[in-house]
């Protein structure tokens, strides 16, 4: 069994939809990062920084996004949302599972705090690159690893998505709007967009955002 440590309308819906897609048995344990006095100390052993999302699969404890993913598509490899070792496109679906963590999070946090570019210090580069990058890679094949569906696909399209309808900070370019209507259609991201939203108005955040 996976327990899914998880809050609503965060940076864990992307493995919430995961979840979804693979099929897997789990349960949720809410994780309140909005709570007044901070998220329990006791969280601190599940995940160091207290940060959503963190997994436990059967007593084995996995932490970030891209790391999640990866563990998880290797456990299930019959939902068939990762090329296998030796497939070409494995390589761009490493990358984008990657960039979503290392580039495209932090680079839309800062856009949302009103910076374009943090500066050379920082390895992650500007708001305008990210983008410019995303809608060359889209503009070029369906999927943001090639000619599939695979699990950056939903790392990447859960960040679009948050974007775009929360902070209002992704630019309205026509290739992205048809990437996710594409994503959007998918059974398993309407399963957990509705659960979310039901988490949501069960923790009191629903209409918060």
């Amino acid at each position: 069994m996976i327990t899914f440590y998880h809050a609503p309308w965060s940076r864990a819906s992307g493995i919430f939809w995961l979840l979804e897609e693979l099929g897997a048995p789990y349960r949720i344990e809410h994780v309140d990062i909005r709570a007044p006095g901070g998220v329990p100390e006791e969280y601190r052993a599940i995940q160091p920084n207290k940060k959503v999302p963190a997994i436990d699969h059967d007593g084995v404890v996995i932490t970030e996004r891209a790391a999640i993913s990866i563990y998880l598509c290797d456990v299930f490899p019959e939902a068939g949302l990762a090329p296998a070792v030796g497939d070409r496109m494995r390589a761009q679906y490493l990358t984008w599972l990657v960039y979503a963590d290392a580039v495209f999070d932090p680079v839309l946090a800062a856009k949302a705090h009103g910076h374009e570019f943090m500066g050379r210090g920082y390895s992650y580069g500007s708001f305008s690159e990210m983008a410019n990058h995303l809608e060359r890679t889209l503009s070029s094949r369906p999927y943001i690893a090639g000619d599939r569906f695979t699990a950056a696909d939903i790392q990447i399209g859960a960040g679009i998505n948050y974007a775009t309808n929360v902070l209002k900070a992704l630019p309205e370019r026509p290739v992205f709007k048809e990437y996710f209507g594409r994503l959007a259609t998918r059974p398993a991201f309407q399963r957990y967009s509705q659960k979310d939203f039901e988490m949501a108005r069960a923790t009191g955040m629903a209409g918060a955002v």
